[in-house]
């Protein structure tokens, strides 16, 4: 038996009937999601990480890939070439960790930041940068940064908000 992790894809705005559905299918689905905190109140408080994905892991030569192709809200899973590709368990590992460590935070709050102050990239390809707060970015919890790049010149970055925090002063 060989359990690997695959990118499953949802029709917009389907990310919970479709985690129901593979659920009940009975395959191991982890649905990121992340707490946030809305302007408006009525507003959902918590919402998918990642829009439109999800992670399954199964045993795709036994299953096959079609079954999360025809599976109901489901676009199927994310295709590179003609395989489907695989993601190692230790960044699904890590993606847990993270959102536990958000969602025990109370969610992405970032009240107290103000355009120009100095951030850190937590993760991802520009992890350990510096760059400064640009704004929030409506109705989404993406944020905007400038980095610092060659000769000085900022150039601007939309990341999701739980990817930065206030540098600490020493």
């Amino acid at each position: 038996m060989s359990l690997e992790w695959y990118a499953l894809r949802s029709k917009p705005n389907k990310e919970e009937p479709l985690w129901l559905e593979v659920h009940a299918r009975g395959f191991e689905v982890f649905y990121p999601q992340v707490c946030v905190q809305p302007i408006n109140p009525r507003s959902r408080k918590v919402r998918p990480y990642f829009p439109g994905y999800m992670f399954v892991r199964v045993d795709l030569p036994v299953v096959g890939f079609s079954a999360f192709r025809w599976m109901p809200y489901s676009y199927g899973l994310v295709i590179f070439g003609p395989d489907p590709a695989s993601m190692p368990e230790e960044l699904i590992n890590a993606l847990r960790h993270r959102l536990e460590t958000i969602n025990k935070a109370g969610g992405e709050n970032l009240e107290g930041l103000k355009h120009g102050e100095t951030i850190t990239i937590l993760d991802g390809p520009f992890a350990g940068y510096e760059g400064l707060f640009d704004a929030c970015l409506p109705g989404r919890e993406r944020v905007r940064v400038l980095l610092k790049m060659l000769e000085k010149r900022l150039v601007p970055l939309e990341l999701p908000a739980g990817l930065i925090q206030q540098k600490t002063r020493h």
